[in-house]
């Protein structure tokens, strides 16, 4: 799809200049850029609702399932 928007000129010039560093075209800059900033949104939205959730909800994990983890780890060597 094609469309047509307004950019400053100093957020142009700096998306070009990253663009090319990249080795991206302008439009492939732009779709990855758009891309990444409709994620953080929806993530966003993901977090919004695990608040919720555990705001009802206790997260606490069963004292056997911790003991089960901290054995699978083993002995750390510094």
């Amino acid at each position: 799809m094609k469309t047509e928007i307004s950019v400053p000129n100093p957020i142009y010039e700096a998306a070009e200049r990253l663009a090319k560093e990249l080795g991206m075209s302008l439009s492939e800059f732009y779709v990855a850029a758009l891309a990444a900033y409709v994620a953080t949104y929806q993530n966003g939205d993901i977090t919004k609702r695990l608040d919720e959730v555990y705001a009802k909800e206790d997260s606490k994990l069963e004292p056997e399932l911790v003991a089960i983890q901290v054995a699978s780890i083993g002995e750390e060597k510094w």
